[in-house]
Order: C-alpha cells, then structure tokens, then sequence
C-alpha cells in the first residue's frame, strides 16, 4: 500500500479510505461482513477510516477495543454533526460542536479524533467554528479539520478566518469526484491546492456505474431510481469507457481510481466495497500509471465542465 499525507499535515494515510456508512448503516452488509472489511483493509495497509453514523462509530470502537493495538495503525475520520432536535441545516454552536465530538469519542472509545470534518455549509459563524475547533485542539481531542461538500469559496473565507485567529484551518475537503462528475475541478480543487489541502473523493465510482456494473447486479444503491436514470442517460459513454479498458486489460474501477490517484490534489478515494474480494481488488488501482493517451481518451469521453480546467478560464473564454 502506498501513503501520502493528507495536505501539507503531518497525518500520514494510506492512498485509500475505508467509507462503510452506506453500507453498514443501510444495512447492505451485515456487522459480521463489516467486522471482517475492516480486518481486511488493516491487513491491505489501509490505514485511513471516514467514520459516518452513531451505529458505525460503535462498531468501529467494539473493533478497536479487541486489539488496542489499532487505534496506534488507524487514522479515524467522522463528522461534526449537530446531533440536537433541531434540522440536520440548522446552524449549530461551539457548545454543540464540542459535545457532537464527545459524543464521537465516547463511541469510538478513544480519546481523540485525527479528521473532524465540518459535513456541507450551515450558517454556523465561522468564530463559533474555530472556536470550537481551538478548543478541542488544545484538549488533544481533535488533531485536525476538514470540510465536506464545501463550495470553493467557503473554502476560502473559512481558511482566511482561521488565519485572522492564528488557527491552522482546513486540512483537506471531502467531495463528490469522479470521471463522471467534475465539477470540483472548476473552483474546489483550485482552492484547496492553494490551502495546501488533500481532496478525498466520495463516490469515486459514482455508485458502481464506473465499474461496469449494470442496473440489475446488485440490489444496494442500484436500487435507487437516480442510479438507473443515470445508466440510461450516460449509456454511450459508459460502453465506450468499457471498451477502452477491455483493450487495455484494465478493470474499470482500477482505472476510475487510478484516474482520481494521478492527480496531485487527490490524497486517497474513499471506497465503499461490498466484499473483501472487491476491497483487495479496488486496491491494485494505486499500481497503475495511466498513459498521456488513455487520460486523453477519458477525457474524451468525460470532459471535464465547460471546456475543460479551473474556473475561470473554463467558462471565461
């Protein structure tokens, strides 16, 4: 397994992250099923876990506790999350996000969190933020902070908050990325590259279409309407995709992830296999160096938004 650091922190992760909320909190697959991906993506060299869910936070602490060994390989991320009556939108105080990462800690038995990512923007103050975010630094219960679903320029005014306040800020950003959506290399990538921040891609295989599997394989989130709408409206591009990696031997997932993997700004997709199997092959990816022509060939078949680079040149002119 290769590693990198996540941005320019001293957090050193594996090229990729575990991501079992969908999954286990839906339950696709079972606690046994969990237990056993877990002991496997240890054994693989994955390090990096993005821990999502009160279910699966207790899990992941009933795992950590049969070995205390693990909590020393593993690098946990999860969310702060305002865990009140109030709407999941609803703005949320420093009070609430120091006791959302208590209650974090608390399930994962642990006394600290590597990555709490602050998950879509929700009118919170950016001082209540970092105020919070201090505090639960000084207390060594947080190590670092990360955005997730951010637009690029929060990205930027939260980053520039923190700096007026001599804090650290954002580490890295969590985004939906893949071949088949772009968009994050208008705005989000630029930016995070200027903030020395790590992007960690989320549905890197957009829900299984980039790994060639069709409507009717499997009854996880292919079951959803979205997903068979998109089969039916991307239908040219993914056959076409299909056929250049049958000429290469390569599996479309591996290139999927090996495509996210070359670009500098990318630390590690977070992967969601259903099957030890399909975890060890996902990560033969990270061996495979893509040619200047298969990337240009991708990039044929999946351009990427408006002609293509960061804004603005890419809607500009």
């Amino acid at each position: 397994m290769q590693y990198t650091r996540l941005g320019d922190g001293r957090l050193q992760v594996s090229r990729f992250c575990l991501g079992l909320e969908n999954l286990y909190v839906h339950r696709i697959i079972s606690e046994d099923d969990a237990i056993s991906m877990l002991d496997e993506a240890l054994n693989l060299g994955i390090n990096f876990f993005n821990i999502g869910g009160a279910s699966l936070q207790e899990l992941i602490g009933n795992w950590l506790s049969q070995d205390k060994r693990r909590r020393e390989q593993v690098v946990l991320a999860t969310f702060a999350r305002n865990e009140t009556s109030e709407p999941e939108s609803s703005p949320y105080s420093s009070d609430q996000i120091r006791q959302s990462c208590d209650n974090s800690l608390r399930r994962l038995g642990t006394d600290h969190i590597d990555l709490v990512q602050f998950d879509h923007w929700c009118n919170t103050p950016w001082d209540e933020i970092w105020q919070a975010s201090e505090q639960l630094a000084q207390t060594g219960k947080v190590m670092h902070v990360g955005t997730a679903n951010f637009a690029g320029w929060r990205i930027v005014q939260g980053n520039e908050a923190a700096r007026r306040r001599g804090f650290k800020g954002f580490v890295s950003e969590q985004s939906v990325y893949n071949l088949l959506q772009r968009t994050i290399e208008l705005e989000v990538i630029p930016a995070c590259a200027s903030y020395g921040m790590g992007i960690l891609p989320w549905s890197p295989l957009c829900s299984g279409l980039l790994a060639g599997n069709a409507p009717a394989d499997s009854k996880a989130r292919r079951s959803d309407p979205v997903y068979h709408e998109w089969h039916g409206k991307y239908r040219e591009k993914l056959e076409a995709y299909s056929h250049l990696c049958r000429e290469r031997g390569y599996s479309q997932a591996e290139v999927s992830l090996a495509w996210l993997l070359r670009n500098p700004v990318v630390t590690a997709p977070i992967v969601g296999p259903r099957t030890v199997e399909q975890l060890q092959q996902l990560t033969k990816a990270a061996e495979l160096s893509l040619s200047q022509e298969l990337l240009d060939k991708l990039d044929a078949v999946f351009p990427g938004v408006g002609v293509g680079g960061p804004a603005p040149e890419a809607y500009a002119w």
